[in-house]
């Protein structure tokens, strides 16, 4: 436990827990809206910020935070109105993103290509106290928003039409999701990389679903496994001197498909299971529609 002596460790860790902790939480909602690769757009958008953070001399987390705000309603703006037009526009928002940080920050007087790939890829060493301090209210309003609005959040992603009939306002629900995912990528930037991000959001969440198909039990355990391979990545990144986003997205990977394998074998009992029970005889379940069962569950 000697890496615990070092400054640069002690707030790297910190990091990683918020990032564990924030990614699965919104990244669930992602998910369940089929918008799994919504971070990794966002995050080429973010890199535009990182540009302008260094050439006017800023904080790097705080602008691409702005910047990353910006690029999400614009998504969420092309969603609404962008119809058969909508997938370029994308497009172009993702590699203008891309284009611009990297221009930016070649232009900033202190920056240079190495600054840049330690916010693609992450880098224990660079997260300072200034990052921790904006990593923490950053991941404050996170929680916040995924847990204290848990059950609106659900309902709009399984059904927006239901929740529209239920008088709940999706459009500005469907904006604060965009905008939560938006500071959840500047969140993990420092430790998991831009370029990565996306997958801490939705792998922990799909190894979850492997276990379990209550919303609640999902969220928690997607945060568990999230936690888990931040830290265990961070520390191995430590000792072996390798990337900790990939490092991290690689032990992602693993676990989910080292529950894959467990949960497997059980989903085919269940299903025999079933399966004799029908021959036997016994009434059929009731099929709940798909609209009522998600308000069901999103009181969970």
């Amino acid at each position: 436990m000697e890496f615990l002596d070092y400054a640069f460790m002690q707030r790297a860790l910190l990091a990683a827990v918020l990032v564990g902790i924030t990614a699965p939480a919104i990244g669930i909602y992602l998910v369940q809206r089929r918008q799994a690769l919504m971070g990794d757009g966002i995050g080429h958008v973010a890199m535009t910020g990182v540009g302008l953070g260094f050439l006017l001399n800023t904080s790097p987390v705080w602008m691409a935070t702005a910047v990353s705000v910006v690029g999400a309603v614009m998504m969420e703006l092309i969603r609404w109105y962008g119809k058969t037009r909508g997938d370029i526009a994308l497009a172009m928002l993702f590699y203008g993103g891309m284009a611009g940080g990297v221009m930016f920050i070649n232009l900033a007087p202190t920056g240079s290509n190495a600054n840049l790939t330690s916010y693609l890829f992450g880098s224990l060493s660079t997260v300072s106290e200034s990052d921790v301090t904006a990593i923490c209210v950053l991941a404050a309003f996170v929680v916040l928003v995924t847990i204290g609005l848990r059950r609106q959040l659900f309902a709009v992603s399984q059904d927006e039409e239901f929740a529209r009939v239920t008088g709940l306002p999706v459009r500005a629900l469907n904006l604060l999701t965009a905008i939560t995912a938006a500071i959840t990528v500047t969140v993990a930037m420092r430790v998991v990389g831009l370029l990565l991000v996306s997958a801490l959001m939705v792998v922990p969440v799909a190894a979850a679903q492997q276990l379990s198909r209550s919303f609640a039990a999902t969220f928690a355990i997607a945060v568990a496994i999230g936690v888990s391979v931040t830290i265990g990545g961070t520390v191995t990144s430590y000792y072996q001197d390798v990337p900790p986003g990939a490092t991290i997205v690689l032990l992602t990977i693993g676990a989910f498909i080292a529950l894959t394998a467990l949960a497997t074998p059980v989903a085919r009992r269940r299903a025999r299971a079933a399966a004799a029970a029908q021959t036997a005889g016994d009434p059929a379940e009731c099929v709940i529609p798909a609209s009522r069962e998600a308000a069901g569950r999103a009181g969970v």
